[in-house]
């Protein structure tokens, strides 16, 4: 199928180097609550990338929790095979693509799991369905039927019943440290805004660089 004819033009508006926040941090609130502020579906949406040590790149959409000037976190089940990967390989990158503002934020770091006891306060604030859906699935693996993952569901429904469940070990959160953080603003004729934030080891501070398209 040929898609050549397939496009548009991004004219929602530019990105200049004195609307910057000097923080990149701040600069991710400031696009994120507009992203939210028109209703964008999943804004917290964002594609994780991971290279273990064969090489190979594998991606997949996982949901932002929360982050601060220490990082972005999200949460999974530590035998998955993102979490293999990280183990192999800390450094990931993240992309946000919010294309009704015709904008994406690719942020690379490295990921570390978080400790316990926060892995376990945000656990207790899912669902009760999704921390028990976190005991049934063994994320990644090869199942034989999506009967058999619903009986192992239903088993766990039956015997949780009005109790609390647990935090399983094998699950939890993972926090990527920024190194870099790129925004970019679609523009018209593919001329396109990018700014790229480098974290800067020694000072730890940020340096901003503009790229071309």
């Amino acid at each position: 199928m040929d898609l050549s004819q397939f496009r548009r033009e991004y004219l929602r508006g530019g990105l200049s180097r004195s609307n910057l926040n000097s923080d990149p941090v701040l600069q991710f609130t400031e696009w994120f609550e507009q992203a939210q502020n028109i209703e964008i579906a999943d804004p917290t949406a964002m594609i994780l990338a991971t290279v273990g040590s064969g090489g190979q790149p594998h991606q997949r959409t996982v949901l932002l929790k929360y982050y601060d000037e220490k990082g972005f976190v999200f949460f999974t089940n530590f035998e998955s095979r993102k979490a293999r990967e990280i183990k192999e390989n800390a450094r990931v990158s993240l992309l946000f693509v919010w294309l009704d503002l015709e904008r994406q934020v690719m942020i690379n770091g490295t990921a570390a799991k978080v400790s316990t006891a926060e892995s376990a306060r945000y656990f207790m604030t899912r669902p009760k369905e999704s921390q028990m859906a976190a005991w049934v699935s063994s994320q990644s693996h090869i199942l034989s039927s999506r009967q058999m993952l619903l009986q192992k569901f239903d088993e766990m429904k039956r015997k949780i019943g009005e109790g609390k469940v647990p935090l399983p070990s094998f699950w939890g959160g993972y926090r990527v440290a920024p190194v870099e953080i790129e925004f970019w603003q679609g523009r018209q004729n593919r001329l396109h805004d990018r700014f790229l934030y480098t974290r800067n080891g020694a000072s730890n501070e940020w340096t901003i660089e503009r790229l071309a398209p």
